[in-house]
């Protein structure tokens, strides 16, 4: 089957299967949060990004063999509802970005800041600091040998802009600014989007509506 990032909350998780790794999207909770489960194919080790809501749901998706480590993008609640019950249920790692861990109420493992290594069996992702939805929102940057990168965005870009930075001019302007500089100008138009919530994108769709973006101001 296609991959087509298309989910919904109580819905089938679809399965991007890469080379080296398979990407499981599903939805989850009031809020229509999007919680990423990456496997290594050669080793299967397990990833969560997001345990947003919906444990029993995640857990079923995770299976029998459990999951390393989970990764939270940032503060906001709607993105760790879940993560006490499936930390609890699979003794997993906690990684969270450095200024926005303290605001986890889940102990995080690891502080991240831009630039760490995460690793998942064999497979490295990278993350990039992400200043103006929140503090220390993270994106997972997954630079495929066998093909274009793919990115996970958590709040801070989504189809049609960056994350709601509230008005605030001084926070939009810090997101845009790192979501152009570390996202669009580092990456191909090939990279695919894996955001927080709704349907996934591409750089390549997006960046043709920058310059609307930031004379908008959201």
């Amino acid at each position: 089957m296609t991959y087509s990032g298309a989910v919904k909350v109580g819905g089938p998780a679809d399965v991007h299967e890469l080379t080296d790794l398979m990407i499981s999207k599903v939805a989850v909770g009031p809020m229509d949060n999007n919680a990423y489960l990456l496997r290594c194919r050669a080793t299967g080790e397990q990833l969560l990004i997001d345990a947003a809501n919906d444990a029993a749901t995640l857990l079923t998706l995770i299976g029998d063999d459990g999951i390393a480590s989970v990764v939270t993008t940032h503060q906001h609640g709607d993105h760790w509802q879940a993560l006490a019950a499936v930390v609890a249920a699979t003794g997993a790692r906690t990684y969270a970005g450095a200024y926005d861990a303290d605001g986890i109420p889940v102990p995080t493992d690891v502080r991240v800041e831009d630039g760490d290594s995460i690793r998942v069996g064999r497979v490295e992702l990278t993350a990039r600091h992400l200043v103006g939805h929140t503090p220390g929102s993270i994106a997972l940057v997954y630079d495929d040998p066998h093909g274009h990168p793919h990115v996970f965005t958590g709040d801070c870009l989504f189809p049609g802009g960056v994350g709601n930075t509230w008005k605030d001019p001084e926070a939009f302007a810090s997101l845009f600014h790192d979501v152009r500089t570390k996202l669009f100008d580092a990456l191909p138009d090939e990279t695919w989007v894996y955001p927080g919530h709704g349907r996934d994108t591409t750089l390549g769709d997006e960046r043709p509506h920058l310059e609307v973006w930031r004379e908008r101001g959201w």
